[in-house]
């Protein structure tokens, strides 16, 4: 029941305006914003979906962005990398040349002038620094030069000439998530890239006996492995070899000690992560040292960089010896360009994933923009003629307003 009074009229038009304000704020701001829901209150079912639509279309983005960058390191690191393959097949057409028998020592030592050349050039290529500062063979440390060289005498020649070159970065590789929860692992280590031969690793120590005493972990070829207590060797060598590391173990049959191999041209990498398992062993030297030269004393270890294959080159044409020229070195030089181009086709295919990455992630964010679009867009023809119907009723309301100020009690009286 309303109380009648002077006021009445007056109070029930100005609580319809002020609703009928609040509904045209309300439209709008929709139409302002494209959207028509400005409040989690407006569309509870809706501005549900609409969240999970939009985190999941900006982590679509950054998948997208991740690939494009990953392209383009890509991109970069192969034109290196192709360049690296040009200058190994000229070293081995030079090594080819000179052990043909027909050279002189002096011939030999002209041909090792341009070797050493190509030699600088590709020291160069490998301590490449990225458009965006960052070392591109050295692993995840890429603040770091990738290559330290040091120079010194070599027989044959008047002047001070690289004689080594030391890897300088690591060996772990880097996930890039490009999809939900599915990332993009690449190593883009210097010690696999510039790397000749299959490295491998003769202990002298007898390992027969060798028993854990306590719980351990160890590092090899970046994959850690746990030690337990009480393991012998056997089942040392047994989780080395189902580890998924590039490495295969063995035990010699001469020395009973543990011998290691890489399964393809890399440098070995191990490391005692906990306790002292591989240098009980006689592998590595104490922890002080870090790897890939931390390598026992003890242990006989074969198997060169590209470096020490075109220094071999050098150096064999400065002595004047066609022979080895035309063995071992040769081989080695193959090997490398074998490596070389598994290294370059491993680049090409995560580069073509990279662009199947890109496409998806620019359809995924096509399809999701239109979820989002169906969920939180307005529809503008029915916006506008809300809109119009608000300001017929406004009007309405005012002109009845206009007509109703005059009355008073009395008029209820009569």
């Amino acid at each position: 029941m309303n109380r009648i009074s002077s006021q009445l009229n007056n109070n029930n038009t100005q609580s319809n305006l002020r609703l009928q304000e609040i509904k045209r704020a309300n439209v709008e701001n929709q139409i302002g914003t494209q959207s028509r829901i400005s409040q989690l209150r407006d569309a509870p079912l809706a501005a549900g979906h609409l969240v999970r639509y939009e985190s999941y279309l900006r982590r679509v983005n950054q998948f997208e962005k991740n690939a494009a960058t990953l392209a383009d390191q890509f991109q970069v690191r192969e034109g290196y990398l192709n360049q690296n393959l040009q200058i190994i097949q000229r070293v081995r057409e030079l090594a080819i040349n000179g052990a043909n028998g027909v050279n002189t020592p002096e011939d030999l030592k002209i041909m090792s002038i341009e070797v050493n050349e190509l030699l600088k050039e590709l020291v160069q290529n490998a301590n490449a620094i990225g458009p965006d500062g960052n070392s591109l063979f050295a692993g995840t440390s890429t603040k770091t030069r990738a290559f330290d060289v040091f120079e010194g005498s070599v027989p044959g020649s008047a002047e001070s000439l690289i004689t080594q070159v030391r890897y300088n970065g690591n060996n772990e590789s880097v996930n890039v998530e490009v999809d939900e929860n599915e990332y993009l692992s690449f190593n883009n280590s210097g010690s696999k890239n510039f790397w000749a031969e299959r490295q491998q690793l003769i202990a002298s120590r007898d390992a027969s006996s060798w028993q854990a005493s306590d719980d351990a972990k160890i590092s090899v070829d970046g994959k850690v492995i746990d030690i337990n207590s009480g393991d012998n060797v056997y089942a040392l060598i047994s989780k080395i070899n189902g580890s998924g590391a590039s490495v295969r173990a063995s035990l010699d049959p001469i020395t009973n000690g543990l011998n290691l191999e890489t399964t393809d041209a890399r440098q070995l990498w191990l490391e005692d992560k906990s306790g002292s398992t591989l240098q009980d062993l006689g592998l590595i030297k104490d922890n002080g040292q870090k790897p890939p030269y931390n390598i026992g004393n003890s242990v006989r270890l074969s198997g060169g960089s590209l470096f020490d294959a075109v220094i071999a080159v050098r150096d064999s044409m400065l002595n004047g010896d066609s022979e080895s020229l035309g063995g071992r070195v040769l081989g080695v030089l193959d090997n490398g360009l074998k490596n070389l181009t598994t290294r370059l086709s491993e680049v090409g295919s995560i580069y073509e994933r990279c662009q199947n990455n890109i496409q998806r992630s620019t359809l995924n964010e096509l399809n999701v923009t239109k979820l989002v679009s169906r969920e939180g867009d307005i529809d503008f023809t029915k916006a506008v003629i809300d809109m119009k119907k608000l300001q017929y009723v406004n009007q309405a309301t005012m002109s009845n307003a206009a007509k109703m100020y005059s009355s008073t009690l009395l008029n209820y009286m009569r």
